[in-house]
């Protein structure tokens, strides 16, 4: 909508001011410009809408140094999307990861979530998150933390600037929020939103959202005060097929011999038996699962978010500013599951062709009821971002300015619930006589047969198993000081120096213990249990995936409260082993066997230069800046302790716990000159080109610079091994070139082509260090082993020479007739000690193309985007060995059709992304690659300013209920399969 106005503080430019900088002293600088002409009664002209974000975003992208992407709120407190994530898809360039249906982690130009940095208002941001299964190492940020409606705006720089923190390879990703004094006088919303999801079963089916935000101005706009708040619960679910992981053999390699004794577990009868069709090629591999089951999750959210801005302007040079930012987010996800696990016996099935054979089916028979296993979940979590920030600006005088900002920041994910933050128990009846899954389809068939006499499954027989208790921690805390300085001259090539120098120092701490029982014979007596906990149910008919319409699949399971049945086996099994908090077995520890404590301290300094000219009648820029970083890293972690080592058996020496753990520390340092070119010169009004070289690292991952080192408890004869982290690892580093063209032919329509290319390395592999851990002495390297083969010869065996040591040296027996090391006489046991080491590089390379066009002033217009993103690196399927690859690489594409004019605002969008690998699993300790299959999916949004006031709207997301899916090695084996249904939003947003 387009509409001439004559007041003096126009919200649309103000915000226009806030978003069109790319820092916040060229905030402070345009928004007094335009103040200035708003006195002097200049006519304004407002665009709003989709069409003025577009308009705003586009003139952040053309007047940005070096390649930039922004999104710009429609309206105050009005984001594109209802996700951060989910907005940022829409860039050129930018894929996400998706959490329970929704947008969580950013992958840029091909580098993951890992690779990117996130920043709010210019400040480096903590990152925290929890893994079900062990301590989280990640330091990527989750914007499922944040809600879009307090966000002015997201600028992406995809190329490296000296001013910009490093962290991020692939981009740097700057949130940007309100600052009252940049659009003085009172601006204020309020919305209200009704969540409905319809992939929940047991949730409300409309749950409320709520946001607002306040704006205002004091004392003759030398005071101001911001506050933007927002709740929201949502209620949901999604449906999983899911296998237990695939072992991985060479075609040459048969299955156990079960009265012999040999071969491998798990391979194939072999094929001269015929029990196998197709049977995979001998120079192939193939693979087995070894698990099929089906899940349904009942998830709860609450996210509630809060930032107070304060600002103050004694005079027109000087403005202060504090803030606080606060989010939480509440996840409780209480699950039912089926599965089969397959004992990998005697076997048949139908195989796909080399050289990666995968079943199409696979069949097994027990010789004995096997189990099928019903477990129930408890997932409680919570995250916790808080920060506090204060900014100094003081313009000193037309050419001169400074700027302090401090801030203290923290990320804290930890357990929602008193028995920890990842909760399962088992249950099982033993009822399986023949186990098959049909792979052909996306889902898998399972089919089970009873035994004799059986017809189904029965409550009476149910039995408690295995269980596990975890409690995994993460905190983040950064507290950053920086002065920044801009000098402008007056005339000259020279347009302007930035400088700037920053300290920081990030402290992490990432924990995890588990109480874990592996009774999967099953505890107790069928019977213990009270029949009405079970409640019988289907699975098919909850599914819509291809192939979940199969009769053969199986149609029966119970589904039972965690809670409950936690409570029983509590008071009824007690200690099964393992202890938590609780006294009990049923509950987590806060005795963490895994406690990493790192501290990295980083100096920074940089400085920018500015020119301006004319090359003929073209004008041009360029920036050359360079940034120098001093980083220092300590880092402790819990680990085991020995005093000494056992010669329990003929090869066979055991570590002997102390039955302690404490603190190992290890320290590294590393130092990074970071240079940058930005070029970029108008051809035409309309036509700019771009070049730009710059050099960007990210840092390592927590577990790989821990200080802590564990040791394997079996040692042989020449010694042991074990595995450390390398806080001495430098970070990745890349060089990036990028070439683009942009045609700006029509107000808020332009085309553009770029071609980027990154030149990476200090990738992650291992390296083996042979030292003296512990100085541990050796029992069969000192006096009393050369004494024996001194007595018993050369030619003596193991065996003969432990029994001369035990009947010598009788006072170096334990009681268990174990011959202990001596120190001062044996030898320090070596060790072969894996570390993290840089090792791998890699180089990628892709296209960005664009176009948006807005259609005259029919209100019509459309967004296409691409990115196609290649590297010099490809995963072999066919291998078993550890090989480099880069998680997250993949092709994107946008398309956004929308309609802007008078009142009514409506847009579908389109968004897809290619095939990606996304990790490795390890079964065996081998590696089994992890892809995630290529995904599209279908969102809209309408609404309709009613009043001047009064909007009312309606957004779908997932129209056409898209499910994921991941497999390894071929389609066939799947990993994962997640059906998470369509999300529909309906609300007011009421604006002063």
């Amino acid at each position: 909508m387009r509409k001439q106005q004559f007041r003096k503080t126009p919200l649309a430019t103000s915000l226009s001011l806030l978003l069109g900088a790319s820092s916040m002293m060229a905030f402070q600088a345009n928004a007094a410009e335009e103040g200035a002409q708003d006195d002097q009664g200049i006519e304004v002209i407002e665009v709003k809408g989709i069409r003025g974000s577009l308009i705003k975003s586009m003139d952040v992208k053309r007047s940005a140094t070096g390649v930039v992407d922004a999104i710009t709120a429609e309206d105050m407190g009005k984001f594109p999307d209802t996700n951060l994530a989910e907005s940022l898809q829409r860039i050129t360039g930018i894929a996400i990861d998706r959490s329970n249906g929704e947008g969580s982690k950013v992958t840029a130009r091909g580098f993951g979530p890992e690779f990117n940095l996130v920043t709010l208002n210019g400040r480096h941001m903590p990152a925290s998150s929890l893994e079900a299964t062990n301590a989280s190492s990640s330091r990527a940020y989750d914007f499922a933390n944040i809600a879009s409606e307090g966000v002015a705006g997201v600028e992406v720089s995809k190329t490296g600037k000296a001013s910009l923190p490093t962290g991020g390879i692939g981009s740097t990703i700057n949130i940007l929020t309100t600052r009252p004094l940049n659009a003085p006088g009172l601006k204020a919303t309020f919305g209200v939103k009704g969540v409905m999801d319809d992939s929940t079963d047991e949730g409300d089916s409309i749950t409320p959202e709520l946001s607002g935000l306040y704006s205002n101005t004091f004392a003759d706009n030398t005071i101001g005060v911001a506050i933007s708040a927002s709740y929201q619960e949502r209620d949901s679910g999604n449906k999983q097929a899911f296998t237990g992981g695939w072992r991985t053999f060479p075609g040459n390699i048969n299955g156990y011999d079960w009265a012999g004794g040999n071969a491998d577990w798990g391979g194939l009868i072999p094929a001269s038996e015929g029990a196998h069709e197709n049977y995979p090629d001998a120079d192939g591999i193939y693979s087995v699962p070894q698990s099929v089951g089906y899940s349904f999750h009942e998830v709860e959210r609450t996210r509630t978010n809060g930032q107070l801005t304060l600002q103050y302007s004694p005079v027109d040079s000087v403005t202060a500013t504090l803030d606080y930012t606060y989010a939480k987010n509440e996840f409780s996800d209480q699950y039912n599951d089926v599965s089969a696990w397959y004992n990998f016996g005697p076997s048949s099935g139908v195989w796909t062709d080399g050289p990666v054979s995968a079943p199409l089916v696979y069949t097994e028979a027990f010789g004995a009821p096997g189990d099928l296993a019903m477990g129930a979940g408890s997932f409680e979590t919570v995250n916790e971002n808080k920060s506090l920030g204060f900014n100094l600006e003081w313009q000193v005088n037309d050419n001169f300015e400074l700027e302090f900002d401090y801030h203290d920041s923290s990320a804290e994910s930890r357990p929602d619930s008193p028995y920890g933050s990842n909760n399962v128990i088992g249950m099982a009846t033993w009822v399986r006589a023949v186990t098959s899954t049909d792979f052909s389809n996306d889902f898998p068939v399972l089919s089970i047969t009873y035994p004799d006499g059986v017809s189904g499954i029965n409550a009476a027989d149910m039995r408690v198993t295995g269980s596990s208790f975890r409690n995994s921690q993460m905190k983040s805390e950064i507290e950053q000081a920086q002065i920044k300085g801009s000098y402008v001259f007056d005339d000259g090539i020279v347009e302007s120096i930035n400088f700037g120098i920053s300290s920081s120092e990030m402290n992490n701490r990432s924990a995890f213990s588990n109480v874990q029982q592996d009774n999967w014979g099953g505890v107790g007596a069928a019977g213990d249990l009270p029949l009405d906990a079970f409640v019988l149910d289907s699975i098919g008919d909850k599914f819509d995936a291809s192939g979940s319409g199969d009769p053969a699949l199986l149609q029966e399971f119970f589904r039972w409260d965690f809670n409950t049945i936690r409570a029983i086996a509590d008071q009824t099994y007690g200690v099964l082993g393992g202890v938590g908090d609780c006294g009990t077995s049923f509950c987590a520890s806060s005795d963490m066997t895994t406690d990493r404590r790192t501290k990295e301290e980083i100096t920074a300094a940089y400085v920018e230069f500015n020119f301006a000219g004319e090359m003929g009648d073209m004008p041009f820029h360029v920036s050359v800046g360079a940034r120098y970083e001093e980083t220092d890293v300590t880092s402790r972690a819990l680990v085991p302790t020995y005093s000494n080592i056992a010669w329990a058996g003929d090869n066979e020496f055991n570590l002997i716990s102390t039955g302690e753990q404490e603190f190992s520390e290890l320290t590294g340092d590393y130092s990074n000159f970071l240079p940058n070119i930005d070029f970029d010169i108008d051809v035409t009004e309309e036509v700019k080109l771009r070049a730009s070289i710059s050099k960007t690292i990210a840092r390592p991952g927590y577990d790989r610079i821990q200080g802590g080192q564990t040791l394997n408890s079996l040692v042989r004869i020449n010694g042991g091994s074990g595995q450390r982290g390398n806080p001495g690892l430098k970070p990745f580093e890349s060089t990036n070139y990028d070439l683009s063209a942009e045609w700006y032919y029509e107000e808020g329509s332009y085309a553009s082509v770029g071609f980027f290319y990154k030149d990476s390395k200090n990738f992650i592999g291992t390296d083996v260090v042979r030292e003296a851990t512990f100085n541990l002495p050796h029992p069969a390297q000192g006096s009393r082993y050369d004494a024996a083969v001194a007595a018993l010869g050369a030619d003596a065996t193991t065996t003969e020479i432990r029994n001369y040591i035990i009947a010598n040296y009788p006072d170096t027996v334990n009681e268990l007739g174990q011959i202990l090391g001596v120190a001062g006489d044996d030898d320090a046991a070596m060790f072969d000690i894996t570390i993290p080491v840089n090792q791998d590089d890699a180089v990628l390379k892709g296209w960005e193309l664009a176009v948006q066009h807005l259609i005259g002033d029919t209100g019509f217009g459309f967004q296409a985007n691409a990115t196609l993103v290649s590297g010099d690196f490809d995963y072999d399927n066919a291998s078993q060995e550890p090989q480099f690859a880069l998680p997250g690489m993949s092709d994107t594409y946008n398309l956004v059709a929308f309609y802007d004019k008078d009142g009514l605002q409506a847009r579908i969008a389109y968004n897809w992304r290619d095939e990606f690998l996304a990790g490795e699993s390890f079964f065996s300790g081998k590696p089994n690659p992890i892809y995630v299959e290529s995904y599209g999916q279908w969102d809209f949004n309408v609404s309709y300013e009613a009043t001047e006031n009064v909007t009312v709207f309606l957004e779908g997301i997932n129209l056409t209920d898209e499910y994921n899916r991941a497999h390894e090695r071929a389609s066939q084996q799947l990993v994962n399969l997640a059906e998470t249904g369509r999300r529909f939003n309906i609300g007011a947003r009421y604006t002063f």
